[in-house]
């Protein structure tokens, strides 16, 4: 009776066992564009976005397309890229107020993560098991508020071009890092904005500073998810830094969809964790 609903950022196109959908965003050059959906090949956009020049945009789901998957549910939760980077949630919610005037008995909620990948990934297997708990729509919405609060995420970034590209970075300093071969770690901000919080010259000076910030944010071996873009060997050396200090560790690492490998570029890594 319920559907789970989120846009591309999110980094997959199917859900094992329950009712999904995911809306996809675009990204575009005055040459091209591509559809963030499972038909994406994700290693031939980056290659190309490597190589080109000029801008490269990203552009939120449409109003009609959150529509057409919202259709024929009964109960629906929502979750959307970070308000903070994007027009997604708004988008989003024009949807669920048009589609509730036309199916007032269903139940909606949008959620604004003021995150991205592995943290929304993170909150759908959260909304996944209390709705196998029976929880109620009204139950289900406050704790996964709740879980939300309790979850950060951090980047690993080689490169800050496309950041800076579309004004969320700073060009000078990202092309200073770029000639400079520095790895940055970031977070995500309680307003949903990417926050630089240090940075590394070689990986294992970077998996060191992974594992001080996470902590430093009160993780203490809770749910890890990675995704990467092309560099699963960063993903799973974090993993194994991570699984030294918690045996038990519940980690998953999967490749970047194609708007999250656009943002962390190739060789950068997005880490969601529960603290």
């Amino acid at each position: 009776m319920y559907r789970i609903v989120a846009d591309s950022s999110c980094d997959f196109s199917s859900y094992p066992e329950i009712d999904f959908r995911s809306v996809p965003l675009t990204l575009s050059t005055a040459e091209r564009e591509f559809t963030d959906d499972c038909n994406l090949n994700v290693r031939d956009m980056m290659d190309y976005m490597t190589s080109y020049k000029g801008r490269c945009q990203t552009a939120c789901p449409s109003v009609e397309s959150w529509l057409e998957a919202f259709e024929g549910a009964q109960e629906l939760y929502v979750l959307t890229i970070t308000s903070g980077l994007s027009g997604t949630y708004n988008s989003a919610c024009l949807a669920a107020n048009q589609f509730l005037e036309d199916h007032p008995d269903v139940k909606v909620r949008v959620f604004d993560t003021k995150s991205t990948g592995p943290e929304m990934r993170l909150l759908m297997e959260k909304i996944v098991e209390l709705k196998s708990q029976g929880k109620s729509f009204t139950e289900v919405c406050k704790e996964a508020d709740a879980y939300l609060s309790t979850t950060r995420l951090f980047f690993s970034f080689q490169s800050l071009h496309n950041l800076a590209q579309n004004g969320r970075v700073n060009k000078v300093l990202a092309s200073a890092l770029g000639m400079l071969h520095i790895s940055i770690l970031g977070t995500a901000t309680p307003e949903g904005v990417i926050e630089p919080i240090g940075k590394s010259r070689g990986e294992n000076a970077l998996i060191r500073s992974f594992v001080k910030e996470i902590e430093k944010a009160g993780y203490q071996g809770g749910k890890v998810r990675i995704c990467h873009a092309d560099n699963e060997a960063l993903a799973q050396n974090v993993t194994s830094a991570l699984r030294e200090k918690y045996p038990n560790l519940d980690a998953f690492i999967y490749p970047a969809g194609g708007l999250c490998s656009f943002y962390v570029e190739n060789g950068g890594i997005i880490l969601g964790c529960e603290c």
